[in-house]
């Protein structure tokens, strides 16, 4: 009898040992919490790596229009030796190890509903450099990207629109059309066109709007995979090599 009642009296002095159950909302308030951290600690490291960025770009804008101009004026109405001029001089300038000089590694892209073809110089995690454009003419939405883009003509015309304004911009060969960090405009390319496209700033946040119409629209996935493909093998070879 007494070692039944011992055994009760350990069994309740067990159980008030044990801590009480945390309250549900006590849970939710914890878990919503470090949420709340995680986000604001990913938020500052954003912002910290976005006033960095600069470092970490190769290329140049100004150099860019100086070679677009001399490829250019080169070859006048030669659009295959203009591209021929500009992947060899950046190659000599900035190496093999972040040119790519496939130049006939071309692939379609649909975009923001225009379609054309593009070659890839360089892509990385901050910076891009393609020829794009179509001999057949386009028109679309540019995107609103995290980054500044500039469309250096080759060769035809392209059109942009942006309100207020009543009319339209004409970007004609050996001009530069800068579409500024978080801008948008309507495009046309006009009959025929290729540039050469430069961006930098944070290119993966690009690729959404690049992909968004093989998933919505055309539903060309071999094109998409030759696009993943170059632009993730380009972007690994450049990280292999110190360029992010």
């Amino acid at each position: 009898m007494q070692s039944g009642q011992s055994a009760k009296r350990a069994v309740s002095a067990s159980i008030e040992r044990r801590p009480a159950p945390e309250a549900p909302q006590t849970k939710k308030f914890t878990r919503w919490a470090t949420w709340a951290s995680l986000l604001v600690v990913f938020a500052l490291v954003c912002r910290v790596l976005d006033g960095i960025k600069d470092r970490w770009y190769i290329l140049n804008p100004p150099f860019l229009h100086e070679l677009a101009k001399d490829a250019v004026a080169a070859y006048p109405d030669d659009t295959a030796n203009v591209i021929n001029h500009i992947v060899t001089n950046l190659t000599a300038t900035y190496g093999s190890n972040h040119i790519n000089a496939r130049q006939d590694e071309w692939v379609f892209n649909n975009a923001g509903g225009a379609m054309g073809a593009m070659y890839v110089i360089h892509a990385s995690i901050t910076e891009y450099l393609m020829i794009f454009g179509t001999p057949l003419g386009t028109e679309g939405h540019t995107g609103r990207y995290a980054a500044d883009d500039y469309f250096h003509i080759l060769e035809g015309e392209q059109w942009a629109y942006s309100p207020p304004s009543l009319k339209r911009e004409v970007y004609g060969p050996g001009s530069v059309h800068h579409l500024p960090r978080g801008t948008v405009k309507q495009y046309k390319i006009h009959e025929h066109c290729f540039a050469l496209e430069y961006a930098r700033g944070w290119i993966p946040l690009m690729l959404p709007f690049g992909f968004a119409d093989s998933f919505t629209s055309t539903l060309d996935i071999p094109t998409l995979w030759d696009t993943v493909y170059i632009t993730g093998r380009e972007m690994i070879r450049n990280l292999m090599f110190g360029k992010i």
